[in-house]
């Protein structure tokens, strides 16, 4: 039966992905903030300059430095560098926290490879050949820290959230939920790890199941709690507020460092043009509702050639 459930929840899990994907992709065009620096200019994201700030910027060829746009982003995802700017009180739990989920989806890739050398006759163990006593032992590493790690991350951040009262007007009850979702998901993994498959060989040959759609061999009862609870969070992730992963990659280059010119045929210009299209959904002294927004635009212009 839980074989089933985990199917359904990476069923439901890849499709709210994909469906927020499209989403953001399919979304109107953004309000750029241009806040500089952006990484992707070439000798002067240092000083936050732009290409606009040249002579005829528009007759010149675009220089781009892709390699410390990717810096840039690596920092933010693995160091959380803007928590760190901001925010350090919230860095020290949110660190462990994400670096720990880092670490919980690479020990499930690791599950996966496991199960994948055992299907073609390759051990994994700590007296196995060479490639099974590395995934063996990085399976552990990678395990363990992994859930610990998130752990005290969440746990951090929901005494965090509790106790700051100018952060707590802000919290959702969502935000919570979340937090102790995390811990108590940790917490039975962890109990069910140190006390029946320290090793991790039971759920490997469970995810091994998983991969061949075979019958699943007994499993202890409170492995088949974690693998319920897990499966449940893996489902609940991309359809809560926790999904911000997806967006993610849209608010850096959509918004936060898009920088591309409106020039005249772009993509951008037609993009705007049918936002144009669009009518006024509200009304105000100054505004005509109904009245698609390029009428209103060409009568302000009218109006201030009149003045």
């Amino acid at each position: 039966m839980i074989i089933f459930l985990t199917y359904f929840s990476l069923l439901i899990a890849f499709v709210a992905i994909v469906a927020k994907v499209f989403k953001y992709i399919t979304t109107p065009e953004h309000l750029r903030w241009e806040l500089y620096p952006v990484p992707h200019e070439k000798g002067r994201s240092k000083y936050g300059g732009s290409y606009f700030e040249e002579l005829d910027w528009w007759s010149k060829p675009r220089r781009t430095d892709m390699f410390n746009e990717l810096k840039e982003m690596a920092e933010e995802i693995f160091l959380l560098k803007g928590v760190y700017r901001n925010n350090k009180r919230v860095w020290k739990s949110s660190f462990p926290f994400h670096i720990g989920m880092y670490l919980s989806i690479g020990w499930l890739v690791l599950l996966l490879i496991g199960a994948v050398l055992e299907g073609n006759g390759i051990a994994v163990s700590s007296s196995a050949g060479v490639i099974g006593r590395v995934i063996y032992f990085a399976t552990l590493i990678f395990g363990y820290s992994g859930l610990i790690l998130t752990g005290i991350g969440a746990f951090g951040l929901f005494l965090w959230r509790i106790s700051n009262s100018e952060q707590r007007i802000y919290n959702a009850p969502a935000d919570y939920i979340n937090l102790i979702l995390f811990d108590i998901v940790i917490l039975i993994s962890l109990i069910s790890h140190f006390t029946v498959d320290s090793g991790f060989s039971i759920i490997r040959g469970y995810v091994h199941s998983l991969l061949t759609f075979s019958t699943v061999k007994s499993i202890p009862g409170i492995m088949e709690l974690e693998i319920v609870l897990i499966s449940l969070l893996i489902m609940y992730i991309p359809l809560g507020r926790m999904s911000h992963f997806v967006a993610k990659y849209f608010l850096y280059h959509s918004v936060r460092w898009n920088d591309e010119p409106n020039e005249r045929g772009s993509k951008i210009e037609k993009s705007l043009m049918k936002l144009l299209q669009s009518k006024v959904g509200w009304s105000a002294p100054h505004i005509q509702t109904e009245k698609p927004w390029i009428e209103l635009v060409k009568e302000t212009g009218d109006e201030q050639k009149t003045d």
